[in-house]
């Protein structure tokens, strides 16, 4: 296999580029804390840590579900389950991606430095919570989460109170679109007992559940606005941002689960990249 090959196929056995789900706010957040540009060298070390820390959440989840993967027709053609890649690689990768993650933290500051274990905790225990509680969705949620909350400590090295609100929302509207894409696997959790909301609750009252998870969103996110200050332009985004949670919920419907894809993948990236873009507008402006 040629090593641009193999390049692909690590791409797209971590999903590379579901990173703009995560990306943008902390992006945001770094901004803000900086009141401008980080500098090259803290925002390179910011991209770094949340490459290195993706990377392994992911290689990692594929790992722990591999049996699972295989075993679903939605999933047997992922590279792990396709013999694409071998487990001692992924392995490897996961490891290699662990310390570039470390090493990122070690280079921001010692706060970052410190943390890292516990960030490190909770996204790679998120690949098990499926196996025991149907609150998996949130687990995935504050993985997120810890992006803008990270990156905030990178720039200034301690904790504050708008990245917190920033995290809340993030952390709902995660929960909100995973339970979404995890209608698609409702079948299948039922009959292997793996928990999720759909798997307890059945396919309606969860896209319920993930349309009251957003609807707070959008309240997190009014507060994050408030506290840090910001203006017209991100209150722009933020109604852009409620208009294109109403879509999704009523693009996808119990007895419609045709546009979950588009659904999950590109409504939700609009709506990271957009809300950055509004918020940096007020930064600068």
């Amino acid at each position: 296999m040629s090593i641009f090959r193999k390049i692909t196929v690590y791409l797209d056995l971590i999903k590379f580029q579901h990173t703009i789900f995560a990306l943008p706010f902390a992006i945001l957040s770094a901004f803000l804390a900086a009141e401008g540009f980080p500098g090259y060298a803290k925002f390179g070390w910011i991209l770094l840590a949340m490459v290195g820390a993706r990377s392994a959440a992911m290689a990692f989840n594929r790992l722990m579900d591999e049996k699972y993967d295989r075993d679903n027709p939605r999933t047997a053609k992922r590279p792990l389950t396709a013999g694409l890649v071998r487990r001692g690689e992924v392995w490897g990768f996961t490891i290699v991606s662990i310390a570039v993650f470390v090493w990122a933290a070690y280079s921001l500051n010692p706060l970052a430095f410190y943390l890292s274990p516990v960030a490190l905790a909770v996204i790679l225990s998120y690949s098990l919570a499926k196996r025991f509680t149907s609150l998996a969705h949130l687990w995935l949620g504050l993985g997120l989460a810890i992006a803008p909350v990270g990156a905030w400590i990178a720039v200034t090295g301690k904790f504050g109170i708008p990245p917190l609100w920033l995290a809340l929302a993030v952390m709902l509207w995660t929960a909100g679109f995973d339970i979404i894409y995890s209608c698609m696997d409702h079948d299948y959790d039922v009959r292997t007992g793996l928990f999720s909301i759909p798997q307890r609750l059945g396919i309606p009252k969860a896209l319920r559940l993930s349309a009251v998870l957003h609807f707070f969103t959008v309240g997190a996110l009014a507060a994050f606005l408030c506290f840090a200050e910001l203006g017209i332009f991100s209150w722009t985004g933020l109604g852009l941002v409620a208009c294109l949670l109403a879509y999704e919920h009523w693009i996808v419907r119990p007895d419609d689960l045709g546009r979950v894809n588009t659904a999950f993948f590109y409504v939700n990236a609009i709506i990271s990249f957009g809300m950055m873009c509004t918020a940096m507008l007020d930064i600068y402006l």
